[in-house]
């Protein structure tokens, strides 16, 4: 007897019954059980910029609004911010991830910040750009975000589909990019590639190009408060869901 031709044979035999089975199609593995995908919700923990940022923000609003009408307006479902973190946070955990953020909020002082405005960028989306006014990153600005980083965490989940965003019929379907985005918001845009700025709008490149060469006017303003927002196409603030009580 020779151990290893046995061996041998076994294996060409296994071998053989597996492929007449799949021939058959007969999985012959056991079936993996289905994913379950746990529901998740877009969310964005934001700052809400002051009476000075707001003017700013909805005059360069309008401009655009002038070259690309089917762009969006800031309003109740536009709210212009300051984006701290984009997740996607487990929907039966939302109510924990608040209270997380909200006692790193507390203690932050937001209101005694003074942050510099010193000029737009836009993001590329297609013909399309993304356009806002950005932020001064200061020392201060990057820990609080990372606070709020840390204290969310435990709540967050890597990924998640159109269904975790604020759809409407006038616009029903979510972009990949803002999708992806969020995925990869942890470090892209954290730490010390943090961006912050107040998104202003929509415009064709070639004109939001030239927009950018202009001087820009630098000017300071303080946050007003902050709250987390239900997320819509293009990263859009549509629905308050929490506004946080920092006035202690």
């Amino acid at each position: 007897m020779n151990p290893p031709m046995n061996n041998l044979g076994s294996l060409v035999l296994e071998g053989a019954m597996i492929c007449a089975l799949a021939m058959q199609g007969t999985n012959v593995y056991a079936a993996s059980p289905p994913t379950v995908q746990i529901p998740v919700t877009a969310i964005d923990i934001a700052l809400e910029p002051d009476a000075t940022m707001m003017q700013h923000a909805e005059a360069v609003n309008a401009r655009l609004l002038k070259v690309y009408p089917k762009g969006f307006a800031m309003d109740a479902s536009h709210h212009p911010h300051i984006t701290m973190l984009q997740s996607y946070i487990r929907t039966a955990d939302l109510d924990k991830a608040y209270a997380a953020a909200g006692s790193v909020l507390a203690s932050a002082h937001l209101t005694r910040m003074k942050l510099k405005a010193f000029k737009f960028y836009f993001i590329p989306t297609e013909e399309l750009g993304l356009a806002g006014i950005v932020v001064e990153p200061t020392p201060e600005l990057i820990k609080l975000q990372q606070d709020i980083i840390d204290v969310v965490a435990p709540y967050a989940e890597k990924t998640g589909t159109a269904a975790a965003f604020v759809a409407t019929p006038e616009d029903p379907d979510i972009n990949p990019a803002g999708m992806e985005y969020i995925v990869t918001f942890v470090p892209k845009a954290s730490g010390k590639n943090f961006n912050p700025h107040v998104t202003v709008g929509l415009a064709p490149q070639d004109f939001l190009k030239p927009m950018l060469a202009e001087p820009f006017e630098v000017f300071t303003f303080s946050p007003a408060g902050a709250s987390v927002y239900h997320l819509g196409n293009y990263g859009t603030a549509r629905a308050k869901l929490k506004e946080f009580d920092l006035k202690h």
